[in-house]
């Protein structure tokens, strides 16, 4: 009698590599350290346009009359050791809570969807701009002290000669006998009513155009081009694109936070409302909030490109 033959049992699907908090910790922070010391001359300009008051020359102008006051092309890179210390610790801490986040969020909607370009959860719209609201806030509260000594190096108004200084000046800022810690936390309102709705809206878009608008665009490429290439490219113009727009959105804060961070105040600190009041009754008016908005533009989204193609791809490496 002939035996039938028992088809092979199907192999089972591979399991999806979940990186460790520490995988996520890595590429995080060093996703940010090489995106902060790359385009650290772009956020020192924006700094320097955002200090002074508003003429009736034109950006251009401006961003030339900056240039021609820096004495070597080294001086583009002044506050690079805070911002990158800024930037490598906040985008570590950032990327980490973010992702353990929603992947709790995932776990508990029992979802194991994933997209195809990324090792990170899937999550609804608003689940994505909730947990970057949230989780940002809580980021920029604990690096604000080194946010605020960044900004004074990157400023011309201080001749900070080393961090320890400008830590020890920010301190005893205010006349009184006696320092402050509140020093370090200037702008914090304003800092975190730009960061929060920045992170949020930030992971709203690259959600969508990573899982719906750029995989429909690059159809026509798939069978031309290796996946691991369309899944960079997919991440990093995703990125562009979505910090292009959340930039845009919250430009009146970054303009009114740097202000905020450069006033050295005696007595009763200045308010949002009065920083705001300040830079529209300034010649130009309501554009002045958004000073410095192409150059944030142009960081923002490099920045964005480069950090988020570095993390998710050293996710999937390590």
């Amino acid at each position: 009698m002939d035996h039938e033959q028992i088809p092979p049992a199907p192999a089972a699907p591979p399991e999806v590599k979940v990186p460790s908090t520490k995988i996520h910790l890595i590429s995080g922070g060093s996703a940010g350290l090489v995106s902060a010391f790359t385009l650290q001359p772009l956020d020192l300009l924006k700094t320097r346009l955002q200090q002074q008051r508003r003429t009736n020359t034109g950006l251009k102008t401006s961003i030339t009359k900056e240039l021609k006051k820096l004495a070597n092309i080294r001086d583009l890179w002044r506050g690079v050791l805070p911002s990158t210390l800024r930037t490598s610790v906040g985008a570590g801490l950032y990327f980490t809570i973010l992702s353990q986040t929603r992947t709790y969020i995932a776990s508990l909607k029992k979802v194991s969807e994933k997209s195809s370009s990324s090792v990170l959860p899937k999550l609804s719209h608003a689940e994505n701009l909730a947990t970057g609201f949230v989780v940002r806030a809580a980021v920029g509260v604990i690096t604000m002290p080194i946010t605020i000594i960044k900004t004074r190096f990157e400023s011309n108004l201080y001749n900070y000669n080393s961090m320890y200084e400008g830590f020890e000046g920010i301190y005893n800022e205010g006349g009184g006998p006696k320092g402050s810690f509140k020093n370090f936390f200037k702008g914090t309102a304003a800092t975190l009513a730009r960061d929060c709705p920045y992170a949020g809206l930030y992971v709203l878009f690259y959600e969508s155009f990573k899982n719906d608008v750029i995989p429909s665009l690059l159809v026509p490429f798939r069978r031309s081009i290796h996946d691991n290439y369309l899944a960079s490219v997919t991440n990093s113009l995703s990125a562009v694109l979505a910090a292009s727009v959340a930039t845009t959105i919250t430009a009146p804060f970054d303009a009114i936070k740097t202000r905020l961070q450069l006033i050295v105040s005696v007595g009763r600190p200045p308010t949002i409302w009065t920083a705001t009041k300040q830079i529209i009754l300034e010649p130009g008016g309501v554009k002045n909030l958004f000073n410095g908005l192409s150059l944030r533009l142009g960081r923002k989204g490099l920045s964005a490109g480069i950090s988020w193609c570095i993390y998710e791809e050293l996710l999937k490496f390590l």
